[in-house]
């Protein structure tokens, strides 16, 4: 039921001057121009991290090293905003030592937003876009709301310490887990409203999961999906649903023993591909100790795909994500040819696709598209409804939402075929 793939390659390999040990949560972000971006906390001369950038095809580079005055230890990754930038923090270091909110070009051009001092709590995860056009995030056990300026607002408290990014639902509020907290002391998802009212939404129990790391996300079938590090049935992590109603459902316990060497305490979250599964990274477990990768359908059917060698990469905590190509890409903590983890790629031939920033908006809102073969565009439409558009690249274009649009998937036409985007663009009034 397990099975090594041909599939899987380590494109680069960390080595301490070109950054070190990407853990958990670690985003990847692609880019306007194809590129992956990312972070990983140590390494650089200075050992406080770096920002990078590496092709599809693994050719890598530092866009930035920090130097403790302007950041240090970026645990969370990065996120893509609607201006082209990326955005994230450092854990520590900035004018107060006490870590920061940054952003950053795609040529390295770095500008701190917020330095936090030491009445704030630690950042960890990176700021997502939000369709009011605030980036919000938490810092260790609060919520917050920056501006592309600088502008800093603190919210609510959040019911324990959270490492992960927050998810927009389609609900217009921001979700979130918490690895401690709630009334037996096993975590919680927690929601945030825009307003910056912030509540409990579960408790977890352990039978149904205990300590999730990772972040949430909101499926095509409208429920939210985790793992937990600790907890189920088996006592070392779940994959779990939580439908909008609040009913919390086990979909898998590691390790389950009816998969041979099943992985192990996932402590990223999953991603849903364009074929409509969720995959994921186990920190530990598998054939050879070091983690796996996984797939599960949404009816919870589970599959293990690769188990990770700590010779091209082992115990991952980053994040899975699907480039618009349709290859999975990831980070591991470890292994590789220096022992400080891996950027790899995992290609299953999923089908290509196009992401849209954001993916809700008015009539009359810009949209940004990004995929591959654009140059050639022929026509976009809005769920049957054709949009005007400018071709940015051949990785990017602009649409606007079309008078007479409703919800549903954007196709994009080109002389190369049709995409389709990954998830159904919303139209608010």
């Amino acid at each position: 039921m397990a099975a090594q793939s041909q599939t899987y390659i380590d494109l680069f390999n960390f080595d301490g001057v070109h950054g070190a040990n990407p853990s958990y949560p670690e985003l990847l972000a692609q880019g306007r121009d194809g590129d992956l971006y990312g972070t990983a906390p140590f390494g650089y001369y200075s050992e406080a991290g770096v920002v990078f950038r590496s092709t599809p095809g693994g050719a890598s580079r530092i866009v930035h090293g920090f130097r403790v005055s302007d950041g240090n230890h970026p645990y969370g990754g990065l996120t893509l905003g609607e201006d082209g930038e990326f955005y994230g923090t450092t854990a520590l270091g900035g004018s107060n030592e006490d870590g920061t909110v940054f952003k950053i070009t795609s040529n390295g051009a770095l500008v701190t937003l917020y330095s936090f001092t030491a009445a704030d709590p630690q950042p960890q995860a990176p700021p997502i876009q939000a369709a009011d056009g605030y980036f919000y995030a938490t810092s260790s056990t609060l919520a917050y709301k920056v501006t592309s300026q600088g502008i800093y607002t603190a919210l609510g408290s959040i019911p324990g310490d959270s490492y992960g990014p927050l998810l927009q639902a389609t609900d217009e509020n921001l979700y979130g887990t918490t690895w401690n907290g709630g009334t037996s002391q096993n975590g919680t998802v927690f929601k945030v409203e825009p307003s910056g009212a912030v509540t409990t939404v579960v408790d977890f129990d352990f039978a149904h999961g205990s300590a999730p790391y990772g972040p949430l996300i909101q499926a095509s079938d409208g429920n939210f999906y985790g793992t937990t590090t600790a907890g189920g049935s088996n006592k070392q992590g779940v994959v779990f649903r939580l439908t909008p109603q609040r009913a919390l459902t086990v979909m898998h316990s590691f390790p389950d023993p009816s998969y041979s060497n099943d992985g192990t305490a996932p402590e990223a979250g999953l991603v849903q591909a364009s074929d409509g599964n969720l995959y994921g990274v186990t920190g530990g477990g598998g054939s050879l100790g070091y983690g796996v990768l996984f797939e599960i359908t949404l009816a919870g059917n589970y599959s293990i795909l690769y188990n990770f060698d700590l010779s091209t990469g082992g115990n991952p905590g980053s994040t899975p994500t699907q480039h618009t190509n349709g290859t999975i890409y990831g980070m591991t903590e470890e292994g590789g040819a220096d022992n400080q983890g891996v950027l790899y790629s995992f290609n299953m031939g999923l089908p290509s696709f196009a992401k849209l920033l954001p993916a809700a908006g008015r009539v009359g809102r810009v949209v940004d598209i990004l995929g591959q073969g654009f140059t050639s565009t022929t026509s976009v439409s809005f769920n049957g409804t054709t949009a005007a558009f400018k071709v940015q690249s051949d990785t990017f274009l602009r649409a606007i939402v079309p008078s007479g649009a409703t919800t549903g998937v954007v196709t994009i036409t080109t002389q190369g075929g049709m995409l389709s985007s990954n998830q159904a663009f919303r139209v608010t009034q």
